[in-house]
């Protein structure tokens, strides 16, 4: 099995067939290295991401917020505080799975506030939800960078969104696995 990106790492240990797990690291990073962005902040919108906001920005050679919430219950937040510092910075908010745009929104919102000069949204899945566009539409995210891990329900000029490829990454682990080659050295970028 191959897949791409888990919400959480232990879904791995639930098949009883072995199992590659991809990243989209290499993909999405090599697109903001060609932007030649300046003055960059990895930000995880989460404390769950913070392990994907590390690995990203070490490999940008870039600072490091997060945005840490107070949850009231499973569905309610009551609070939003920023650990780091985004004034004048371009901030790379990256995570794994969009759907409603709740968590990005009320991070980018939290970043502006803070002095964030620009912001783009890093996502591995676009699960955007119909009634998300109009809410990441109006939020302060000027470019959302995604894959095409899952179809996008949208018409292109409904969101400023680059949609990124990651067909090569699993054509060359599907390649390395019929050849008993690693699969992990994709990711020594």
């Amino acid at each position: 099995l191959l897949a791409m990106d888990f919400h959480a790492q232990q879904i791995q240990g639930f098949f009883d067939i072995p199992v590659d797990h991809l990243y989209a690291t290499p993909v999405i990073v090599k697109y903001l290295r060609e932007k030649t962005l300046a003055d960059l902040v990895v930000v995880s919108p989460d404390p769950g991401g913070m392990k994907m906001a590390y690995q990203y920005s070490r490999l940008l050679n870039s600072g490091l917020a997060i945005v840490a919430k107070q949850r009231v219950s499973p569905t309610e937040v009551e609070s939003y505080n920023l650990v780091g510092n985004v004034k004048g910075k371009t901030c790379i908010l990256v995570d794994d799975l969009i759907t409603t745009g709740g968590t990005l929104c009320a991070a980018a919102k939290l970043l502006k506030a803070a002095g964030a000069r620009n912001i783009v949204a890093a996502v591995t899945h676009a699960v955007f939800i119909p009634e998300a566009y109009e809410r990441l539409k109006q939020s302060a995210i000027q470019e959302f960078v995604v894959t095409d891990s899952v179809p996008l329900r949208m018409t292109p000029n409904t969101l400023p969104v680059h949609v990124l490829s990651v067909a090569e990454l699993f054509a060359e682990a599907i390649r390395r696995i019929h050849n008993n080659q690693s699969v992990s050295s994709l990711f020594n970028i």
